[in-house]
């Protein structure tokens, strides 16, 4: 069995709640990111001749798993650590967490079984790596993301510097180019790489590949960062441990800063310290020269030359940088002109607040472009600051979002609110201010109120304009709805406002546009079902989803309404949250509906690529519908029993004397109040005996009943099983991609159509709402209701 994403995210995440409460949430990943590393080299390469990663006698994961339950199980996790470190040259990466730490494991048998339950977590047989295609996918790699961002958020404000966001990172490389790398002999380069994330994500970009070369500064992070590479199969990336301000590590011969074909970086905002170490104002390696001094106390622009510098002559790099490098004066104001005088800005894209785990400040990503920068006339400024989901207490670009930001970016396209290329001349006007807000006004129009209509009413002109991109795919649609008002410059609506909705809804015109858009996903669904029925174990599944997201893109690039990234966001809802999944067992295991128990339970099964619900909606139409009629009368019976519950409890009630201590009413009290009655009956128990009597019937109606539905769900169990076990891998293909991927994404593209309508009609009732009762009207009901409230004072005897 393949594992699952989801499971292995989950499973990876649990073996943290065994670590809480002996140690900071930021020293997680030293333990947890050790175990599955060893976990993972361990699976993948033991007993392989000529493995990238040594597994030594004695170093393994099974070692480790031969320590479970023993009393020295802390030492041995080192002892075994230590063998691996040894083996690969590893010291000081993967051995730097103490696996016999009392304070932080605690003592005894507590560390026994702690340690003991956190190896098992890796243990289980759907973390087995060994039968996995991480290579490619590089299933492996995600997880450690996942778990890199889990710890980044528990970490708190002063322990996530480690880790960018992986939707920054990704949008970094697709700005720089790093696609268009010919050769894996090109380089790319972080000076600030924390756990190497950025740096990793711009390199998954290219198809060749690229040489990579990190420096980072804290020690741990640095051993993050190592493992990082392996794990994601880049074991020759040079990363290497010291200040890069003070200290740069990579240099030529002549002891110049090296330079690189890419660069990328996300440095800490604001230091203050950025210069202990060396002398800026005689810096030997020129970083500064003809730019300006950084201010004493804040380093964004010391990272930025530092960027620039390490550039080759047609390099191209991003950094991260606060908000205030775009309009600081002084200093910062002096290198800003020059650096822009020398065309090395290509374009500046403001990202949302509360992205990043270190601050909540918002952030923006300055691209860098040596190439023909002398001839460069304006910079392309982005404002994305819009474009994001909640996640817990962060911020979080969406896949739209991304994808949003690297197409208006690459091709350069001026989108209103949101992207423009600004001259170098205007910027000079600005005196080389750079703050966004200058150049794009991204605020939305203010919703103005009109003192004329709310005095006279019907709706103004300009508000029903507003809504041209309605009208222009609908042009009748507006005289369906309006007519011109006596008054020039006014519409009145012709309906009720009742009809709106379904005035839009019912109109020929929006009719034809709502099959424009079935046919434009009919056609892309025609193109993609053969595709995704060759799936095989040669199959990549992140080409899988590259391919079906550009395409559903291009299917939607020309239609009015409806905006193209909504509908690719919805696919990529749906791959990270079942099709991915689902994708991933296929190239593992084929197309086979294999049964499960569910989360362990004795009589519960299901298959998690093709769901029993979906077979049954297939094959057994009948059988569901009879299952649905007996729970329709059984719930019947239950209803019937709650009316004669109400009616008859309470104080004095027929019913209240069979109820226990709890106030519950029992088969086995009705029997014995009944045999009561019966024993000694008089006449006024007579009402009592019949109420009795008819609860106890429909309780035994509501039994049978529930037996019934029970016997006949278990018949048609059977019949789900034996079905399953004659299935031909054709039938399989059907019922995963027609009806079960396909048929959920156009549920969601409905759900796009239906949005488009609502929001239409909610905008015309809130109009109408707005300007129905104007002015005098309202005064008269004011003057007519006072003449009312006065007449009935007066008749109380008030004297008004």
């Amino acid at each position: 069995m393949a594992i699952k994403k989801s499971e292995l995210y989950s499973s990876l995440w649990k073996s943290c709640d065994e670590l809480r409460g002996g140690m900071d949430a930021s020293q997680y990943k030293d333990y947890v990111l050790v175990l599955l590393f060893i976990k993972y080299v361990s699976d993948k390469y033991a007993g392989e001749k000529y493995a990238p990663i040594a597994i030594p006698e004695g170093g393994s994961f099974q070692d480790m798993v031969a320590l479970k339950g023993k009393k020295d199980i802390g030492e041995g996790i080192n002892t075994i650590i230590a063998k691996m470190a040894e083996a690969n040259e590893l010291k000081g990466v993967i051995d730097v967490a103490d696996f016999d730490n009392s304070d932080k494991l605690g003592k005894g048998k507590e560390m026994v079984d702690r340690l003991s339950n956190l190896v098992g977590i890796f243990q289980n047989e759907s973390l087995d790596f060994s039968k996995n295609k991480a290579d490619g996918d590089d299933i492996l790699g995600d997880a450690y993301e996942y778990l890199m961002r889990h710890f980044a958020t528990e970490s708190g404000k002063s322990k996530g510097q480690f880790y960018t966001p992986s939707e920054v990172s990704r949008i970094m490389a697709r700005v720089i180019g790093v696609d268009q790398a010919k050769s894996q002999t090109q380089t790319i380069y972080d000076p600030t790489c924390g756990s190497g994330s950025l740096l990793l994500k711009a390199a998954d970009e290219t198809h060749q590949g690229v040489t990579i070369y990190g420096q980072e500064m804290d020690n741990a992070t640095t051993a993050l960062a190592k493992m990082n590479m392996i794990l994601h199969n880049n074991p020759t990336a040079e990363i290497w441990n010291d200040n890069t301000l003070s200290t740069p590590y990579f240099k030529n011969p002549d002891g110049t800063l090296k330079t690189f074909d890419f660069a990328v970086a996300n440095p800490p905002f604001s230091t203050k310290a950025w210069s202990n170490g060396f002398d800026p104002f005689n810096d030997l390696y020129e970083r500064f020269k003809g730019y300006g001094i950084p201010p004493a106390k804040n380093g964004d622009y010391a990272f930025l030359l530092h960027l620039i510098r390490s550039l080759k002559s047609n390099g191209k790099g991003a950094i991260i940088l606060p908000h205030g490098v775009l309009f600081r004066g002084n200093a910062e104001a002096e290198i800003r002109k020059n650096i822009i005088r020398r065309g090395f800005i290509k374009g500046i894209i403001g990202l949302p607040a509360n992205l990043f785990y270190g601050t909540g400040i918002p952030a923006c990503i300055i691209v860098i472009d040596k190439e023909n920068a002398e001839s460069r006339k304006g910079i392309f400024m982005m404002d994305a600051g819009k474009g994001f989901m909640k996640d817990g207490n962060k911020n979080r670009l969406r896949e739209q979002d991304i994808h949003k930001i690297v197409d208006a970016f690459n091709k350069q396209t001026e989108v209103p609110k949101y992207s423009r290329m600004v001259t170098v001349e205007e910027i000079e006007r600005n005196e080389y201010n750079l703050n966004i807000p200058r150049y794009i006004d991204s605020q939305e129009a203010e919703d103005i109120q009109d003192i004329e209509a709310h005095l006279l009413g019907d709706i103004p002109e300009q508000d029903i304009d507003d809504l041209e991109n309605y009208w222009r795919v609908c042009p009748t649609l507006k005289d369906a709805l309006f007519t011109t008002s006596s008054r020039e410059g006014y519409f009145t609506l012709t309906i009720p406002q009742e009809d709106i909705k379904h005035t839009i809804f019912s109109h020929p015109e929006f009719a034809d546009y709502t099959r424009e858009i079935d046919t434009a996903f009919e056609l892309w669904k025609d193109e993609c079902i053969p595709i995704l029925k060759t799936l095989d174990v040669d199959t990549k599944p992140k080409e899988v989803i590259d391919n079906l997201s550009e395409s559903i893109l291009a299917s939607f690039a020309d239609k009015d309404l409806i905006d193209q990234y909504d509908i690719y966001q919805h696919l990529m809802t749906y791959w990270m949250e079942t099709m991915q999944d689902d994708v991933y067992l296929i190239t593992a295991d084929g197309w086979k509906a294999e049964l499960s128990r569910v989360n362990g339970k004795k009589d519960e099964w299901d298959s998690e690529l093709v769901p029993k619900q979906l077979v049954i909606n297939r094959y057994f139409t009948d059988e569901k519908k009879a299952i649905e009629q007996l729970e329709t009368d059984r719930d019947g019976i239950g209803r019937q029993i709650e009316e004669m519950e109400e009616e008859y409890s309470g104080e004095e009630g027929l019913l209240e004397e069979v109820k226990s201590d709890k106030g519950k009413i029992s088969k086995g009290n009705v029997q014995k109040r009944i045999k009561e009655i019966k024993k000694d009956i008089a006449a006024d128990d007579l009402e009592e005996l019949n109420l009795l009597e008819a609860y106890l019937k429909l309780i035994d109606k509501e039994a049978m009943a529930k037996k019934q539905i029970k016997d006949v769900q278990k018949a048609l169990d059977n019949k789900v099983i034996d079905r399953y076990k004659v299935f031909t891998e054709d039938e399989i293909k059907t019922l995963v991609v027609d009806e079960k991927w396909m048929a959920a994404i156009s549920g969601d593209v409905r759900s796009e159509m239906e949005r488009i309508s609502q929001r239409l009609a909610r905008r015309i009732k809130e109009l109408a709402e707005r300007y129905v009762a104007p002015m005098p009207k309202l005064n008269a009901q004011v003057d007519e209701l006072e003449m009312k409230v006065n007449g009935h004072l007066e008749k109380m005897g008030f004297d008004l």
